[in-house]
């Protein structure tokens, strides 16, 4: 209604001759709209009910650590063997806060005289996926990279340990809290020498080209695969996992 009154006050003016003031009257504030409206709090936002004492908040469920399947586990443990891992069961972990293996194994060799070192508590699926990806990949790009050498070690810098992504203080635990993840820091030959992963991105020579085909073939055995270019953090390793996500889908960067 207010935006009609100077159409109206100039229509007036034009028939009338009269000289009309610069500035129109000023609408007259209702009562109890001198002030904005508060924000209102964000519906989706749970807050706790003060009329229940503290019994009766909701209170968030631990995360459990994941159970194995008998079945799966035992054919696993018989995949393990037919690639000549050499491993041993261990006990039951429960490091509370979801950090844990159901049916950990520790491995000290991954096959065909490759050894893990140091030593890894691992699921049986995690290191499943290591053995293979080593038999698979690694071996094979290294005889074209570096026919005269051969594969004695692959030296990783993390296998099971109770912490959050990143080594972060808070937020997700990290999948190697969950046995699921192996962190690769290189390889050592039999010849004695030694191959660290570092960016290598624009490396152009046969290193350079080692690195990267191992990187992309392990996105085929895991599910999510981190390497020097995806962050400060990973600078030093390959990252490698088996988390799965829904419709299959890969981390692959």
């Amino acid at each position: 209604m207010f935006r009609q009154i100077p159409v109206l006050l100039a229509a007036i003016s034009l028939s009338t001759g009269v000289t009309l003031p610069e500035q129109g009257p000023v609408p007259i504030s209702r009562p109890g709209q001198e002030k904005a409206p508060a924000d209102q709090p964000d519906e989706r936002q749970k807050v706790p009910d003060a009329s229940k004492p503290d019994s009766q908040v909701e209170v968030e469920e631990p995360v459990q650590i994941q159970t194995e399947d008998p079945a799966q586990f035992a054919a696993c443990l018989a995949d393990l063997r037919s690639l000549g891992v050499i491993f041993e069961q261990s006990d039951r972990i429960d490091d509370g806060n979801g950090c844990g293996i159901d049916l950990p194994v520790t491995v000290t060799s991954l096959g065909s005289g490759v050894s893990l070192k140091p030593k890894a508590l691992l699921r049986c699926a995690t290191a499943l996926k290591l053995a293979e990806w080593t038999a698979q990949a690694v071996v094979p790009s290294l005889k074209v990279a570096r026919p005269k050498e051969t594969l004695a070690a692959i030296n990783q810098a993390s296998g099971y340990v109770c912490r959050n992504r990143n080594g972060a203080k808070d937020g997700k635990i990290s999948e190697h809290a969950r046995g699921n993840a192996v962190d690769v820091a290189g390889f050592t030959f039999r010849s004695g020498k030694t191959f660290s992963i570092e960016p290598r991105m624009e490396d152009s020579t046969m290193d350079g080209a080692f690195q990267r085909a191992i990187t992309a073939a392990a996105c085929l055995h895991f599910t999510t695969v981190l390497d020097p270019g995806s962050d400060a953090a990973h600078e030093t390793h390959l990252h490698l996992d088996i988390l799965q996500r829904k419709g299959g889908y890969r981390y692959c960067w």
